[in-house]
């Protein structure tokens, strides 16, 4: 069995029932959400003995598959509604100990204020695998019969946009230096079967979600970046204090480095206010010329003024920007954080410029599609926020913008502000399109806006045909839409995908 799935009997078998307790967690545990971490954990904690209850508020199909899964190995799931008319999501199960929950979950979720009326932990599943380090250790030496070394150490990263891409590229730099690695956290398997998994690992590239830090208050990494802040999620966070101080809680503890954005001033007071182990340092990443302990940009190169001997007069050639893909301007600030972090770690310089040559970025992050009678398209539908959306925008000039779907209570004059002198014009569509029409009113009054009310199948190729009509050769035609999708698409991919197709059709008849 691969490091991807634990089953009850693999665990507790191989490093004694008394795991619970040496690794710091009680025996009867309830875990919140029937989703990917949820029953990561629940297979986990139960592998090690606990007695595990999973309750989630849904009880379709696709949730009775789940639960009958778990139950065949002895883990109670509640569904939907109990007997006594109450939502299972909502109702503390009697003797629990300790909550696990899933990212999505809220703080001020029925369930948790329960649990804290009882006295009751709520924590995530990051925290979770961050305690089980050790066992996973153990479970490995048993398995194998040898010695294993100590757990691998995780160089994590977060942040408003940008904490995908940058967890890959520090793999794949991580990679070519010869080091066993994953990219893992808010991003592919759970970390918890990553960590308790068969598969012995040098370090981990940790992505994590706002969210998950909420809930992880013992993660301790080797080093940490924050990438950029900027207003999201303060539905759930509350307000954007709050959003920041979970973000700054990556940096609690780090033993190395403390990565942050010399551009983001809002990340370098997170550092400041950060209690670090002693000798820590604070290395700040920059499209400019980087001062003494940064990471920056000299003349097209990638260059290290932190991790060389004498940096106040030396810098280290890293890279060039050519091979960073896409070398737009924020992907290049999450290059140079993604250096920094594996520089951190003792990384050489080759490797990082063979690691980064070697990236490629996920679908719908700054895509090139096609380029259609002298005008690119390109689909950035990942650019869910303001903050992604402008740092798309910053790529191009000039653009015909194609934006809109589900605000999330974000506001758009600053964006059209600061991007207006790149418009030649704009296509909105999507359920809060007005509130970007009434910015670009405001604040670019002079760039033509097309207003699409429809939601059909047909809207996103009638959106790229008006874009189409309004460029001229040398433009790009860029979805960056700085809202969420699931107004009218299940979700970014859906949409991007939506983006594509109608650009190749449109292709297809220009041919």
């Amino acid at each position: 069995m691969g490091s991807g799935q634990v089953s009850t009997t693999d665990l507790a078998g191989l490093i004694g029932p008394d795991a619970l307790g040496r690794f710091g967690l009680p025996g009867r545990i309830t875990v919140a959400g029937l989703g990917i971490s949820g029953i990561s954990a629940a297979r986990v904690l139960a592998g090690l003995g606990a007695t595990v209850t999973v309750v989630d508020n849904g009880d379709g199909d696709a949730h009775r598959a789940k639960a009958a899964e778990l139950a065949g190995l002895g883990i109670e799931v509640r569904l939907g509604l109990l007997p006594d008319g109450a939502r299972a999501g909502e109702v503390l199960p009697e003797g629990t100990e300790l909550v696990v929950t899933s990212p999505g979950w809220q703080p001020q979720s029925p369930l948790f204020l329960a649990a804290a009326k009882a006295g009751v932990d709520v924590v995530g599943d990051v925290e979770i695998a961050w305690r089980l380090r050790e066992a996973g250790r153990e479970l490995r030496a048993a398995r194998t019969g040898e010695p294993e070394p100590a757990p691998a150490p995780w160089l994590a990263i977060t942040g408003t946009n940008g904490k995908t891409t940058t967890t890959q590229m520090l793999a794949s730099i991580l990679r070519a230096a010869g080091l066993r690695t994953a990219a893992v956290g808010n991003i592919g398997t759970p970390i918890i079967d990553v960590v308790t998994g068969e598969e012995q690992y040098d370090v981990l590239a940790v992505e994590l979600s706002s969210y998950q830090l909420h809930w992880a208050p013992s993660v301790r990494a080797h080093s940490a970046a924050v990438l950029n802040l900027a207003p999201d999620h303060l539905d759930w966070h509350g307000s954007m204090e709050a959003y920041a101080a979970d973000k700054g809680r990556i940096y609690e503890g780090n033993t190395v480095a403390c990565v942050y954005n010399v551009a983001d001033r809002a990340t370098e007071e997170l550092v400041e206010k950060a209690d670090v182990e002693e000798g820590c340092r604070a290395i700040g990443f920059t499209l400019g010329a980087p001062g003494p302990s940064m990471l920056g940009v000299v003349d097209g190169i990638l260059v290290d003024r932190a991790f060389v001997e004498n940096r106040h007069k030396n810098a280290q050639e890293l890279a060039e920007v050519s091979d960073v893909n896409p070398p737009a301007p924020h992907n290049i600030a999450n290059a140079l954080a993604a250096a920094a972090l594996a520089r951190a770690f003792g990384v050489k310089p080759r490797a990082v410029r063979d690691g980064l040559r070697d990236f490629r970025p996920d679908a719908h992050r700054v895509a090139h599609v096609a380029e259609v009678e002298g005008v690119t398209y390109v689909d950035d539908s990942k650019a869910t926020n303001t903050h992604a959306a402008e740092a798309s925008l910053a790529a191009f000039e000039p653009v015909v913008w194609i934006a809109g779907g589900l605000a999330k209570g974000a506001t758009f004059d600053e964006l059209v502000q600061k991007s207006a002198k790149r418009l030649r014009a704009v296509v909105l569509m999507g359920a809060d399109r007005a509130l970007i029409a009434q910015a670009l009113a405001r604040h670019a009054p002079q760039v033509p806006v097309v207003d699409l009310d429809r939601t059909d199948t047909g809207a996103m190729l009638a959106a790229v045909r008006e874009a189409a009509r309004l460029a001229e050769r040398g433009d790009t035609v860029l979805l960056a839409p700085a809202c969420a999708s699931m107004d009218m698409f299940a979700n970014y991919n859906e949409r991007g995908d939506a983006f594509a197709d109608a650009v190749r059709e449109l292709a297809a008849e220009s041919a």
